[in-house]
């Protein structure tokens, strides 16, 4: 079967994670942040992710921006960083993240070639619509799916079937990117 549907993890994939804390360090006010924020978005990701599995494993879904929020209170306590104020606005930044610059293009050049291009991911689907927005990559894509709506979060079976389902394919019709 040939390859109809390019479906892309949101985060790390299309969005450039590191973003948030790169612009936040770089605010006037930002010089603590700017001496530890490759670090902190470090963990931060890794927290998000490492959360994420935790809860898909236990089943004890939460929304994303709650998974996201608790990495990155774990990461900025263990960078010294207990400021209300920066937490807010690296959760605001959250939902603002950069596309990568290839983005754009690559989607654009997919749907030229006939593919159905989509978003797969764990962000729910307020924070997915705002980075799609704010990256004004809306009109390349044919769907963002959220795994809000099989209630857990990847890498469980559920989450891909929607895939499926929103596209009429096998997943053998199916590039996964992230």
């Amino acid at each position: 079967m040939p390859i109809t549907t390019c479906v892309f993890d949101a985060y790390g994939t299309l969005f450039d994670v590191n973003a948030a804390a790169r612009r936040a360090a770089a605010e006037p006010g930002g010089e603590r942040l700017a001496a530890v924020w490759p670090r902190l978005a470090e963990d931060w990701r890794r927290k998000q992710l490492e959360y994420s599995w935790l809860r898909a494993i236990t089943g004890a879904h939460a929304d994303f921006r709650q998974v996201t929020a608790d990495g990155l209170d774990w990461a900025m306590e263990a960078a010294g960083l207990a400021d209300p104020a920066l937490r807010d606005r690296l959760m605001a930044l959250y939902d603002r993240l950069d596309a990568y610059p290839e983005v754009p293009a690559t989607l654009a050049a997919l749907k030229a070639a006939g593919f159905a291009t989509a978003i797969l991911s764990n962000g729910s689907p307020a924070m997915l619509e705002a980075a799609v927005t704010s990256a004004g990559i809306g009109d390349r894509l044919d769907a963002v799916l959220s795994v809000e709506a099989a209630g857990v979060f990847k890498p469980s079976a559920r989450v891909y079937d929607l895939v499926g389902a929103r596209f009429g394919c096998q997943p053998a019709q199916v590039l996964f990117v992230s």
